[in-house]
């Protein structure tokens, strides 16, 4: 296969870790040609939607710590999204209106005979937070509103709640009111920005001291393994970004139950990789534009991630 990433730039990314560079090493390995883009190299011209792409190839043993693992094939050109064997939307949030262009762009590249995963409607049909409320019985009791009654309302019958905004990443923006807490308005009215910002609310999960659990399913099927991302000491955030450390563990019976209930569906849409994110025994999000934990459970176990997310492309491909 010939396989193009739409992806933010290479130097950018911390290779050693990056789940997108865990891939490309796996399918180079099973021999496979390998592309790149970035976002803004998207482009549609008299109604075809193009790219421009640079080839390049993975150097053998190189520093993953340095800026040296891969090198160029040649000078950049431009494509069609339909000649590459698969495009994979590898672009790390925000999930601005530029990412939101960018689906669109990729959508009308599928019309025209492109192979994108995940599918790009898929990806804007499932913003990262609200998806969950599809699954309200594996979810905390939540509420999604910009309304500051009914968030008080909320804090009064749970006491404890998380509330967060909805286009976060890696922990931000993310606040624990306790049932004293005294801040209650200045931070509802920050997060909502006085009311006129929808954002998230959730009954607080005290499992979170034993980790926010990302739980990878591809083509619907779980990896056998979770990350559970463990906060810093009085910390209530288990995200790697707000410093969480990343342990290992098989899935317990109720992560296989959450998996095994919403994969299959999700796969049915088009989204060959997902990332459930999971506190106790409930779903606090389903991370579907670049899921990440690739690596750190491939070190930690005896279950290659990458390469069995390469398996799982071919089928999808059909190579």
């Amino acid at each position: 296969m010939h396989v193009l990433f739409v992806i933010d730039p290479l130097l950018s990314l911390r290779a050693y870790k990056d789940s997108s560079v865990a891939m490309m090493r796996a399918l180079t390995a099973r021999g496979h040609t390998l592309s790149v883009a970035h976002q803004g190299d998207l482009y549609i011209d008299e109604g075809t939607v193009k790219a421009v792409t640079t080839g390049i190839v993975l150097v053998d043993g190189a520093d993953l710590h340095g800026n040296a693992w891969w090198r160029d094939r040649g000078p950049a050109t431009e494509n069609t999204l339909a000649e590459f064997d698969a495009v994979l939307m590898r672009k790390d949030p925000p999930f601005d209106m530029e990412y939101v262009y960018a689906t669109h762009l990729l959508e009308y590249a599928e019309a025209q005979g492109a192979r994108v995963f995940n599918s790009p409607a898929a990806i804007r049909n499932h913003p990262e937070k609200l998806a969950i409320t599809e699954f309200a019985s594996f979810t905390s009791p939540t509420i999604v509103t910009r309304d500051m009654a009914r968030l008080r309302a909320f804090h009064r019958r749970y006491q404890d709640v998380i509330v967060k905004p909805l286009d976060g990443m890696g922990g931000t923006g993310i606040f624990r009111l306790r049932e004293a807490e005294h801040n209650v308005g200045a931070i509802l009215e920050t997060l909502t920005d006085n009311g006129t910002r929808t954002i998230m609310a959730q009954r607080y999960i005290p499992e979170i001291l034993m980790g926010d659990k990302r739980i990878l399913l591809i083509g619907g099927k779980p990896v056998p393994y979770a990350l559970a991302r463990i906060p810093l000491a009085g910390e209530t955030r288990g995200n790697l970004a707000a410093g969480g450390r990343g342990v290992a563990q098989s899935l317990s019976a109720r992560d296989l139950e959450v998996a095994n209930a919403i994969g299959p569906k999700l796969a049915a849409r088009g989204l060959l990789l997902v990332g459930l994110d999971v506190i106790g025994d409930y779903v606090t999000e389903i991370n579907v534009t670049s899921p990440t934990c690739f690596v750190e459970i491939t070190e930690q176990t005896d279950f290659d991630v990458a390469d069995y997310f390469a398996t799982a492309l071919e089928q999808a491909v059909g190579t």
